[in-house]
């Protein structure tokens, strides 16, 4: 399973359902989402700033994590914006790959 960072914010309505219903419901709400696609989350953090909540979790391919983002994102209370993050022992490996590149003449 890969590890995913996800950016969540809140529209006017999905912040009046958290007013209403509490964070913790809403941690609730996304643990059980990622779980019906194969995942779960590691962590569900509320934060200031140009994010209104971040999300790490595991799932099993971009294609659970991108049926995720579209289901939650359709349902009009968020908007998420999808990281993939990766560890430092794959960019060990990725270190050592010999990759043929020429940069652009300039």
């Amino acid at each position: 399973m890969a590890k995913y960072l996800l950016h969540v914010n809140y529209t006017l309505q999905g912040l009046k359902g958290v007013a209403a219903q509490g964070g913790s419901a809403r941690e609730k709400a996304a643990r059980e989402a990622a779980q019906s696609v194969g995942g779960s989350l590691d962590s569900f953090y509320f934060a200031f700033g140009d994010t209104d909540a971040v999300l790490i979790g595991d799932f099993p391919d971009h294609v659970s994590v991108a049926a995720l983002a579209l289901a939650v994102g359709s349902g009009g209370g968020v908007s998420v914006r999808t990281t993939v993050l990766v560890t430092p022992k794959e960019i060990d490996e990725a270190a050592k790959k010999q990759v043929t590149y020429q940069p652009p003449a300039g």
